[in-house]
């Protein structure tokens, strides 16, 4: 059996090695996953536009992301629960990110302690991504420990109020095991039975002034993952945001919202600058990076290329899934006529039908 050639191949692999009912949990979406499936056919409708006779050489995928220099605009989008998916988990992923020369965002809901996450990944950059509880002190007490242990952004996600129905998990019957460490959102008494909504004491009232909150807490940039629409990007600047990350949750909250890369466009125009924007979902090839580049994002984020890599091979699957994906991305760039990322411009790209930003 040839070894991977490119991220579907993780994808069959991983879906062959992991149990059913506990790859659903990565694998699937919301409600009938028109969004999930949506967020990878968007980038089918967009092509982009080479420019030929320019000296390439010496193409770079290097770029930075708030500041932080990085290998390439990918970044590692958060996931929950990794070692359901490698006995390494959260450790294994840092310590590829870090040799890839890319961020790590860490998900609330890790199976490893931050101070690991922090010693696997050394000095590369980490960014928390942040649920608040409905405990605020023990947000509070999170955030703190992510600033101990290194961490250099926050990205506070706001599309779960509460947890969207994933019905492909129903079916599968995927549950928590009950010895899994889930640090910062698992019940304190773990004897306590809990259901996997009860895991995660997510708060339902979260709002704007609650990004104040936290950044004024934090002392730390803040990013707000989630965000699909322009009044939203208007009021994220207005409240001070860092950086947007554009976002459906993977399509796993409510089935039926825009793919990411389709609410890219409006984001990007109503933010005008004020702040980075990135997105993430859906992200399969390289050439999906380039795409989103050139419709103004700063940097993409992928997690689930991220998890089939590490399901299949721990470290050194995710490892050799990000490396495939700069490859591409720095392969990509040669041939769209691009020396470096800051290069590439809403020219190089043009809709396969007709596109309306409006509708």
């Amino acid at each position: 059996m040839t070894e991977p050639v490119n991220v579907a191949d993780y994808f069959e692999r991983a879906a062959a090695a992991v149990e059913p009912k506990v790859w659903c949990y990565f694998e699937g979406g919301a409600g009938d996953e028109i969004t999930m499936r949506a967020n990878v056919g968007a980038y089918r409708r967009w092509q982009l536009r080479p420019r030929m006779l320019v000296d390439v050489a010496g193409a770079s995928a290097a770029t930075t992301v708030l500041g932080a220099p990085v290998s390439m605009p990918l970044l590692v989008a958060p996931f929950a629960m990794q070692r359901l998916l490698h006995p390494d988990g959260e450790v294994a992923t840092a310590r590829a990110a870090a040799a890839a020369g890319t961020v790590m965002c860490v998900s609330t809901i890790t199976s490893s302690a931050h101070d690991e996450i922090a010693e696997a990944g050394g000095s590369a950059p980490r960014w928390l991504q942040l649920y608040v509880l409905r405990d605020r002190q023990r947000t509070l007490d999170h955030i703190a420990e992510a600033r101990e242990c290194g961490y250099s952004a926050i990205a506070l996600t706001v599309d779960v109020p509460v947890l969207g129905r994933r019905e492909r998990d129903l079916r599968l019957g995927f549950d928590i095991p009950p010895n899994l460490p889930l640090p910062y959102v698992k019940g304190k008494d773990p004897n306590v039975p809990m259901t996997f909504a009860e895991q995660f004491q997510m708060s339902p009232s979260v709002t704007w002034r609650d990004l104040e909150w936290i950044a004024s807490e934090s002392g730390m940039p803040v990013i707000l993952k989630g965000i699909l629409t322009r009044e939203d990007a208007a009021l994220a600047v207005e409240h001070g945001a860092d950086a947007i990350i554009v976002s459906n949750h993977g399509g796993r909250q409510l089935d039926g919202v825009a793919a990411s890369l389709d609410a890219l466009p409006e984001v990007v125009e109503a933010v005008g600058g004020a702040c980075e924007v990135y997105v993430d979902g859906g992200i399969r090839r390289g050439t999906d990076v380039l795409k989103a580049l050139a419709l103004g994002a700063r940097a993409a984020l992928t997690a689930r290329a991220i998890a089939s890599g590490l399901a299949v091979g721990g470290e050194a699957g995710v490892l050799d899934v990000l490396t495939m994906l700069r490859d591409e991305i720095e392969l990509g760039l040669a041939l769209l006529g691009c020396t470096s990322t800051d290069e590439v411009t809403r020219s190089h790209i043009e809709a396969t039908v007709p596109y309306d930003p409006v509708a």
